[in-house]
């Protein structure tokens, strides 16, 4: 089953002072005063799948406008105790906002870091409900690394400076990643493109776990760097990608630099052969729940330009020298759904990209792909121009969404395809692609209809079964909301929280499934 349609009878009782459509079979209620500038509602779904009525109740609430002036990025994440915490970064200032259960603003408070040239490089829910803050500054013209961790109310708790460095016109270009479970950081950056700096910081313990100077053999980082990765043991895993091209397909191999506690702090190379397969596009993550490393990737044969299959590789991290590497080709019925059954001269899927591997708890994933493209056109046109002058306009195409979910010992357990079609131009795609929420019972695929300012919501409700529902969510029509979906953050496990950005202006949407059988 790739795809099918059913009917379903939506109805709302909504607060506001307006009242909108939100799918093609809604009733309609006359509305009430608005209260705190929010609109919560719920909306009561039920569907007819050959089986009894499930239903489903959504509460959706909105936060008061926050003005934007000079922000490059903000980040949302939940204080554990129902509130939303917003840290807005103004390069000069930074400030952290609080957000109560029904999204009103209860408080806002300065954060103070080092006053020279602080530049922000991650920030994370930490433990309790409070936040760490990882940055660099310049003391004595020397860069320096530090973590602060705050309190729930955005107080300092600890401070613990990483490391300084001793080179006075050296600034370390750093990468981010945090493990899953949020508590250790893998910090690291490259100097002359060959050698690779990297430390592991524990943030439960605000201590540097350790730190190491590699240099793997023949890389040529933008060639060749796929990903890094950090468990929840604070352990590296570092992970080439190389000679992946059609002249050199029967060496291609990855290549898994592996550095921590785990290896007793002795760094272990080992490697993948591809087996004449070229990877296309590939995921990795770490299952701490199994101790192995896991990726989802497509791999394509006689034309890099399309995916022609998909891989399984799952690596025992207590026997690296081992793996478990499966491939798949496509299926003829597959492609055709996935290319609209267009007449394709070679088999294959253009345009596709591995978006996120999601574990299951019996050691299998489920990898899940997205069609996605970018077109540039105007370059010779004097006629064309963008948002900010004259420059070539972007389109981005941001189009159906695939699952595929796999057996621990690399078999398919089930495949399905959710359409969907999203366009806009000259925005980055800001507003496209989706949401996934994860909740004791599904997984939620939460997406724009379509690229404008009024819109309707609309989600994929997934079993583990790979049955699935389709929903409408809500109507942004005359609510001002412009949802960022791809910069959404799950806060509970029933809640989430997205941006909505238009104008100048930023709502915290939150989204609950409290009623979800």
């Amino acid at each position: 089953m790739y795809f099918q349609r059913i009917n379903c009878v939506i109805w709302q009782t909504i607060t506001s002072n307006t009242c909108y459509e939100i799918g093609p079979h809604v009733k309609r209620h006359t509305s009430v005063a608005m209260k705190n500038n929010t609109f919560p509602f719920l909306l009561r779904l039920a569907f007819l799948w050959g089986l009894p009525h499930l239903v489903v109740a959504q509460t959706v609430t909105v936060s008061q406008p926050v003005v934007l002036r000079d922000e490059t990025s903000y980040e949302i994440f939940s204080d554990d105790r129902g509130n939303v915490l917003l840290f807005r970064n103004r390069v000069s200032e930074f400030k952290v906002q609080g957000f109560d259960a029904n999204m009103r603003l209860s408080w806002e408070k300065e954060v103070e870091l080092d006053r020279r040239s602080p530049v922000i490089e991650g920030v994370v829910q930490g433990d309790g409900g409070g936040f760490n803050l990882i940055y660099q500054f310049r003391q004595k013209m020397l860069p320096v690394l530090k973590i602060h961790r705050y309190s729930p109310a955005a107080n300092l708790v600890d401070s613990v400076t990483i490391k300084r460095f001793d080179q006075a016109f050296f600034t370390p270009s750093f990468e981010v990643a945090f493990s899953e479970d949020k508590n250790m950081a893998l910090i690291w950056y490259i100097r002359e493109q060959t050698e690779i700096n990297a430390l592991a910081f524990d943030m439960r313990q605000m201590k540097l776990l350790w730190e190491k100077t590699f240099a793997p053999e023949d890389m040529v980082l933008h060639r060749d760097f796929l990903q890094a990765i950090v468990d929840n043991d604070g352990n590296m895993y570092f992970i080439l990608n190389k000679d992946n091209s059609s002249g050199r397909r029967r060496e291609h191999f990855l290549e898994i630099l592996d550095f921590g506690p785990g290896t007793d702090s002795v760094l272990r190379r080992y490697t993948v052969p591809m087996k004449d397969y070229l990877t296309y596009d590939v995921k990795f993550a770490y299952d701490n729940l199994h101790r192995a490393l896991k990726a989802g990737g497509l791999y394509s044969l006689d034309n890099p330009t399309k995916s022609e299959g998909f891989y399984f590789l799952s690596i025992d991290q207590a026997r690296p020298d081992t793996n478990l590497l499966r491939f798949y080709p496509f299926d003829d019925d597959f492609m055709a759904v996935l290319n609209e059954r267009e007449k394709i001269k070679k088999k294959g899927i253009p345009e596709a990209t591995v978006q996120k591997i999601v574990m299951r708890t019996d050691g299998g994933f489920i990898l899940i792909g997205e069609i996605n493209k970018e077109f540039q056109r105007g370059a010779t046109n004097p006629n064309m121009y963008g948002r900010t002058g004259f420059r070539p306009v972007i389109d981005y195409y941001y189009n159906d969404v695939f699952l595929i979910s796999m057996h621990p010992d690399g078999n398919v357990h089930w495949k399905n395809i959710l359409h969907k079609k999203q366009y806009s131009q000259d925005d980055s795609g800001m507003y496209s692609s989706f949401f996934l929420a994860k909740t004791p019972t599904a997984l939620r695929f939460v997406y724009n209809d379509e690229i404008k300012s009024e819109n309707t919501v609309s989600e994929y409700v997934v079993r583990g079964t790979g049955e699935f529902d389709r929903n409408a969510v809500l109507s942004t029509q005359r609510k001002e909301l412009q949802l960022r979906f791809r910069d959404a953050v799950q806060v509970s496990a029933y809640d989430f929280v997205v941006p909505s950005e238009r104008r100048n202006r930023l709502k915290l949407v939150r989204i609950s499934f409290k009623g979800e059988k």
